[in-house]
């Protein structure tokens, strides 16, 4: 049943199949659009849930005023307003949580992933107002709130807080979107390069598959979604250097394929 909420819940089919018949009630929208998102929104609706910064759905950065009037729209109607930020938070995006880029919260965000720096957690952090509905007893979990876990979920926020991981992941952010931006000048096959802090895409003419092939080979990894769009989200202690060594081999790949 959790697998198959969470599969429901994202708009992409690659991650419905095998997990049918999909929990009902989700209806699905284009992103930063807010005439279709207005559009959507009846008096049964209960939320809107979506990533401040889509990650697999090729790292797509909606604008301030779509959030802003997003939140504005919520309020207005009386919807809970979801962030999932599994992929954003715990510093990724050059803030602890994406929310903060534009300038208003949510009513709940989900978190996993960087919380615990590779230990497997999850957690839901809501307001005092809703709170209320979700008391201990009302959803249990086999792994939930373990000692470990939860050991290795505070060490991490004490870790980001005390060495400015944050401070370094704007900094490397930066540099390495302006590094991807001058290989785009070289190379008409590379579209776009958009993100924020340490999560940054490259959208290419052609599918990347073959590209990260190559850069594993070469001991680099990175990974693509939606079949054409590099992701780049390294570790956020990464530095100038290892910045430097990922741009170089990109460079001597690209270059092979502009040859063909």
């Amino acid at each position: 049943m959790r697998r198959r909420s969470s599969s429901t819940a994202t708009g992409q089919e690659r991650f419905h199949k095998g997990f049918e018949p999909l929990l009902e009630g989700f209806k699905y929208i284009p992103y930063n659009d807010l005439e279709a998102l207005t559009g959507a929104i009846s008096e049964k609706t209960c939320a809107i849930m979506m990533e401040p910064i889509q990650g697999e759905g090729g790292v797509n950065v909606p604008s301030k005023e779509y959030i802003q009037e997003l939140r504005k729209l919520c309020n207005e109607r009386g919807t809970l307003l979801i962030f999932d930020e599994v992929q954003t938070g715990i510093g990724r995006t050059g803030k602890l949580f994406a929310y903060e880029h534009f300038g208003m919260e949510p009513d709940i965000m989900t978190l996993a992933k960087g919380l615990a720096n590779g230990v497997p957690i999850g957690a839901m952090l809501t307001k005092d107002k809703f709170a209320s509905a979700f008391v201990p007893g009302t959803h249990a979990s086999t792994f939930g709130g373990n000692p470990l876990a939860t050991a290795a979920g505070i060490t991490v926020l004490k870790t980001i807080e005390n060495e400015n991981i944050i401070e370094n992941c704007q900094i490397k952010g930066g540099y390495l979107v302006n590094r991807l931006k001058e290989l785009k000048k070289g190379f008409d096959f590379i579209k776009d390069v958009r993100g924020m802090g340490l999560l940054i895409g490259m959208e290419l003419s052609f599918d990347a598959g073959d590209t990260v092939k190559k850069c594993m080979e070469r001991g680099i990894l990175i990974n693509y979604t939606n079949g054409n769009i590099l992701r780049f989200i390294p570790p956020l202690i990464v530095t100038a250097d290892e910045v430097d060594v990922l741009i170089n081999n990109l460079e001597e790949i690209f270059m092979g394929v502009k040859e063909k």
